[in-house]
C-alpha cells in the first residue's frame, strides 16, 4: 500500500501553486519582504564580480534566481580559491556576499516560493502578453497586405478607366488638353467627309418623297436639309439660309465665344417709361427733377430760340421704322459668325440634319418591315397604283439604303463626335474634361502612395514579429526550466513522488 502511494503523482495547478505552498507550510506569507531584501543584496553583489564568461552569461539574464546564485557560488570557489584560509573559510567579500544570499534564499524556502511566483507570472501574464503582441503583429501584416493589394488594384483600375476614357475621346492621354484641341482641328475634315457621303442619299430622299406624295398626297418638299446637303455637301450656313454662295467667309476665331446679341429685352432702360409725351417718347424726366435742359419737348413749341426741337413738317406725321433682318448688317456676300460655319458645324443646322436622318431611318426601317411581311394582300393592292420607284424596290435594296443612312447617323452621333462638338462649342469643356481625367490619375497616384505606405507598415510589423519571436522562445525555455526545478524540489520533499505542474502552456 505504501509502495502504491509512493508512485502516485502530485498534480498541482500552476495558478494555485503559491497557495498550495503556503497551505502546506513550505513557506510563510511574508516571503515577499524577504525576497525584497535578497534582491537588494543581489543588486549590490553584482557590482563587483570577477571576469568570467559564465558569470557574465548568468548575469545577462532578465532575472537572477536561487539556482543562478548557487552556480555563481560554485564558480567563485574556483576564482576565489586564493582567499581561502587554514580553516577552510573564504576571506573574499564576494564569496561572503553570495553565500549570504544563498542562505537567505534557503531560509523558510524563500527560493521555492519565488520560483513559483516567477512561473505563475510567466504563465499568467508574460506569456499571454507576448503571444498577443505576436498575434497582433501577424494579423497586422495580413491586414496591411490586403489593403496594399486593394490600393494597387484600385490604382490599376483607375488607370485603366483613365485610358479607357481617353480611348473614347480618341486620344492617348499623354497631354490631354493639347490632344483634345488637336482633335477639333480635324473636325472640319471629318464633317466635310460626311457631307460628301450625303450625296449618296439621293435615292433614299426620292423614295421618301414619292412615298409621302403617294400615301399622304404631300406636295411640300420633304427633308430639305438632307436635300441641300445631298446637292451642295457641307456648305456654309450662309448658303443654306440665303441660297447664295458667299464671296467672303470670315470664320470665328476658335476659343472665343461669339458676342452676345443685344436685344430689347436685355437693355436696361432705367426709369424711362414713367412719363410719355404726345409722341409716345418716354423722357424719364419729371417736373420734380428741377433740371433745366434748355430744350423743350413740347411738339407745339414754335420758338427756336427757346431751345425747341425741329420735329419736321408736322408732329402728327407717322414715324416709319425699318425692320432689318438678322445677318443683313454684314455686307452682301460676306459670311460672318454663325453664317461662316458649315451646316454640320452650326449646332442648329446639324441638329436638323440629324433629325432628318433619323426620320429617314425610321421610314426605311418601317418600309423594310412591311415588305418582309408575306401574304399581305391588302398591302399589295394598296401599292398597285404606286409609282415605279416604290414598286421596284426589294428588301435587299431597302436594307442597303438603310445601312447608308445608319452609317451617316452613327458617324455624327457617336460618343467621340459628341465630345468633339462639345469641345468645338465650348473651350471650357476641354478644361472640364482635362480636370476630370486628371482627377482619375491623381487618385491613382494617391492610391499608389498609400499602397507604398501600407508596405512600409507591413515591413515594420514583420520586424516587430522578428523581435518578439525570440523573446517568446526564450520565455518558453525559461518557463520550462522553472517548471522542472520546482517539480524536482517538491518531489524531494515528498520522498521523490512524481510532481506535475498543470496548466503550463507557453
Amino acid at each position: 500500500m505504501e509502495r502504491n502511494i509512493q508512485n502516485l503523482p502530485i498534480d498541482i495547478q500552476t495558478s494555485k501553486l503559491l497557495d498550495w505552498l503556503v497551505d502546506r507550510r513550505h513557506c510563510n506569507l511574508k516571503w515577499q519582504s524577504a525576497v525584497k531584501v535578497i534582491r537588494e543584496k543581489i543588486n549590490a553583489a553584482i557590482q563587483d564580480m570577477p571576469e568570467n564568461e559564465e558569470i557574465k552569461a548568468l548575469l545577462s539574464g532578465s532575472y537572477i534566481h536561487y539556482f543562478h546564485c548557487l552556480r555563481i557560488v560554485e564558480i567563485l570557489k574556483g576564482t576565489e580559491a586564493s582567499s581561502k584560509n587554514i580553516f577552510g573559510r573564504y576571506s573574499s567579500q564576494r564569496m561572503k556576499d553570495w553565500q549570504e544570499i544563498v542562505s537567505l534564499y534557503e531560509a523558510d524556502n524563500v527560493y521555492l516560493v519565488e520560483l513559483a511566483s516567477l512561473l505563475s507570472r510567466n504563465v499568467s501574464y508574460e506569456g499571454p502578453a507576448l503571444r498577443r503582441q505576436l498575434a497582433k503583429a501577424q494579423q497586422l501584416q495580413q491586414e496591411l497586405s490586403r489593403r496594399e493589394v486593394e490600393c494597387q488594384s484600385s490604382a490599376a483600375d483607375l488607370r485603366e478607366r483613365y485610358y479607357a476614357a481617353c480611348k473614347q475621346y480618341g486620344i492617348t492621354g499623354e497631354n490631354v488638353p493639347r490632344e483634345l484641341q488637336a482633335l477639333v482641328k480635324d473636325l472640319p475634315a471629318v464633317l466635310d467627309e460626311v457631307g460628301k457621303d450625303a450625296a449618296r442619299l439621293e435615292e433614299q430622299i426620292q423614295l421618301y418623297a414619292a412615298f409621302t406624295n403617294f400615301v399622304c398626297d404631300w406636295s411640300e418638299p420633304v427633308l430639305p436639309m438632307l436635300t441641300f446637303a445631298q446637292k451642295r455637301g457641307n456648305a456654309t450656313f450662309y448658303e443654306w439660309r440665303t441660297g447664295k454662295v458667299p464671296t467672303v467667309v470670315e470664320r470665328p476665331v476658335v476659343g472665343e465665344s461669339p458676342p452676345d446679341t443685344i436685344t430689347e429685352d436685355t437693355i436696361d432702360w432705367g426709369d424711362f417709361g414713367k412719363v410719355s409725351d404726345s409722341l409716345g417718347v418716354s423722357s424719364g424726366i419729371t417736373a420734380e427733377d428741377g433740371i433745366d435742359w434748355g430744350i423743350s419737348l413740347e411738339p407745339n413749341s414754335k420758338d427756336p430760340g427757346a431751345g425747341g426741337i425741329d420735329w419736321g413738317d408736322s408732329a402728327e406725321a407717322p414715324i416709319e421704322i425699318e425692320i432689318v433682318d438678322v445677318g443683313t448688317d454684314c455686307p452682301e456676300g460676306v459670311a460672318r459668325g454663325e453664317d461662316a460655319l458649315t451646316i454640320l458645324e452650326n449646332p442648329l443646322s446639324r441638329s436638323r440634319f440629324i433629325d432628318e436622318l433619323m426620320e429617314l431611318e425610321v421610314f426605311l426601317t418601317q418600309r423594310l418591315s412591311e415588305m418582309r411581311e408575306e401574304g399581305d394582300v391588302v398591302a399589295m393592292s394598296q401599292f398597285q397604283q404606286a409609282p415605279s420607284v416604290i414598286q421596284g424596290q426589294t428588301c435587299e435594296h431597302i436594307q442597303a439604303m438603310l445601312s447608308e443612312v445608319q452609317d451617316l447617323l452613327g458617324r455624327l452621333t457617336s460618343l467621340r463626335m459628341q465630345h468633339l462638338f462639345m469641345i468645338h462649342a465650348s473651350p471650357r469643356y476641354v478644361e472640364r474634361v482635362s480636370e476630370m481625367l486628371r482627377q482619375k490619375m491623381k487618385q491613382a497616384d494617391i492610391l499608389v502612395l498609400k499602397g507604398a505606405t501600407m508596405a512600409e507598415k507591413r515591413q515594420e510589423a514583420l520586424q516587430e514579429q522578428s523581435r518578439l519571436e525570440p523573446r517568446v522562445d526564450l520565455l518558453a525555455g525559461c518557463t520550462r526550466e522553472l517548471q522542472k526545478l520546482i517539480e524536482a524540489d517538491i518531489s524531494k520533499r515528498y520522498h521523490n513522488r512524481p510532481v506535475n505542474l498543470m496548466g503550463v502552456n507557453i
